[in-house]
């Protein structure tokens, strides 16, 4: 008896268990969970712009009068909603690796600190299985008995005390089970939701190509020029400038006054009277608004990074196929591949601006197109996606954050 307490006294005697204990351990997985952490809460800005976004364009769609018009703002409105639905799930994979980091790191923790407390366990146990009468039988057991229940009795609190700590940590550990759990079930809810709105959206695109068919005859001829004037081009900057160019001519057409009629009797008609000259409108040449970003995700590139080259646009990694939208309305210039930059939208907007979105691996969209704001431009890449946006005015770059809304 006296051998075992001593050894429990000796067991008793371990340091404490401080609540913080895990701090050195997780010294080096701050980093991670840090990340985690930044990604989660990028998630979750990104899913209540879009949820913000997406009741603008319903409430759009609802105002709208014209049908086409309708069906076109539906269409941006059902794009928005997928795109809601992929930072949801962007914020469920979020929440899932932090409360798989962080568990992992808890584990390991809880590993170290409970070995103490194992040894206290063996002892306990070694004592509590000696029968009262073989301690009766033996001389000097009962002293011994009354000495370590006296022992027990004055240390009970302070292993309490001292196991505090782990048990707060056992706890957290039981709840991020259920947050990993919890997660998991929400990112296949929004796989489903998402799902759901890719074929509701699939089917109004197709019905919008049926409605358009009347007029593609003009839209293959015009996107015939487009692919002329791409093969011709050197580079992108030298595609934008011609398109740029052709875009404003067709500007400058469509401002010119419409022809003056024969008078029945010129011999009796006097001066023509010219029209006023046209003063430029600053609502005109205003940027496009409202102005949004084509994807939510990640940003690689900002505008202006140095790298190779200076980058004249913004880069983002969004997720893999992830939806593709319009910045803002405007008619479609240029919608196809291009080398070097996989498939590319050249978006037309009033006053001379351009926006051109890069890394699409489809596109749902034809040159002629007139677009709304938010609609469906295509989806990125299904492996390491990245989209580009550059906006400019009259060729020369201007920073998009700068009116993204």
């Amino acid at each position: 008896m006296r051998k075992r307490l001593a050894i429990l006294l000796s067991v008793l005697a371990v340091p404490a268990i401080p609540g913080g204990g895990a701090a050195a351990q997780l010294g080096g997985e701050q980093g991670e969970i840090g990340r985690a952490r930044a990604q989660l809460h990028d998630a979750v800005a990104a899913s209540r712009a879009a949820k913000a976004r997406t009741a603008w364009l319903e409430r759009n769609a609802a105002t709208a009068r014209d049908a086409a018009e309708r069906t076109a703002r539906e269409a941006a409105a059902l794009a928005s909603q997928v795109q809601q639905a992929e930072a949801n799930i962007a914020t469920a994979d979020a929440r899932l690796v932090l409360a798989s980091r962080e568990h992992e790191a808890l584990r390991e923790a809880l590993g170290r600190d409970q070995r103490p407390l194992v040894r206290l366990t063996g002892a306990l146990q070694q004592v509590s299985r000696r029968p009262l009468a073989l301690s009766l039988l033996r001389p000097g057991s009962i002293g011994d008995l009354v000495h370590l229940r006296a022992v027990l009795d004055s240390t009970m609190p302070q292993i309490e005390a001292r196991t505090a700590g782990l048990r707060v940590r056992l706890a957290r550990s039981r709840q991020l089970r259920e947050e990993a759990v919890a997660a998991v079930a929400a990112r296949r809810a929004e796989q489903t939701r998402m799902a759901d709105r890719r074929e509701r959206l699939a089917a109004l695109e197709a019905r919008q190509r049926l409605a358009s068919r009347q007029a593609s005859g003009s839209a293959d001829r015009e996107a015939e020029r487009a692919l002329a004037l791409a093969e011709q081009a050197r580079d992108l900057n030298a595609l934008l400038a011609e398109l740029g160019r052709a875009g404003g001519l067709r500007e400058r057409l469509a401002a010119l006054p419409g022809p003056i009629l024969r008078p029945p009797r010129p011999e009796e008609a006097g001066l023509a009277v010219l029209p006023a000259p046209v003063v430029p409108d600053r609502a005109a040449t205003a940027p496009p608004a409202p102005y949004l970003l084509p994807v939510t995700g990640r940003t690689v590139a900002g505008f202006g990074a140095q790298g190779r080259q200076s980058s004249s646009g913004l880069t983002l990694a969004p997720r893999p196929g992830a939806q593709v939208v319009a910045p803002s309305a405007g008619r479609v210039a240029f919608a196809g591949p291009y080398r070097g930059y996989g498939r590319i939208v050249i978006v037309e907007h009033p006053g001379s601006w351009t926006s051109l979105v890069t890394g699409l691996a489809r596109t749902d969209v034809a040159v002629g197109e007139e677009l709304v704001a938010g609609a469906p431009l295509g989806v990125a890449a299904a492996t390491g996606p990245q989209v580009t946006l550059e906006l400019r005015r009259d060729g020369v770059p201007v920073n998009p954050l700068r009116f993204v809304r």
